[in-house]
């Protein structure tokens, strides 16, 4: 395993930081699955996916505050 350093904004490393120890989650896994995605060998299946979840956020939604009072549950 190789250990690199990167220079990254103070603010972007605390969040990532705080992000990661909520979730219970190693940083340097995150970095690696990351780099992973973006050197991936197949880009067009990246590229549907990207696509199919730029039109979900372009999606009509209906804003509910009471989940259980608007469905009855």
């Amino acid at each position: 395993m190789a250990l690199k350093t990167f220079n990254i904004s103070e603010g972007i490393y605390e969040r990532f930081y705080r992000l990661c120890k909520e979730h219970g989650i190693s940083m340097s896994k995150q970095v690696e699955m990351f780099m992973a995605a973006q050197t991936e060998d197949e880009p067009k299946a990246r590229q549907e996916y990207l696509r199919r979840l730029e039109s979900i956020r372009k999606g009509r939604f209906v804003s509910v505050k009471d989940f259980a009072g608007r469905y009855g549950l």
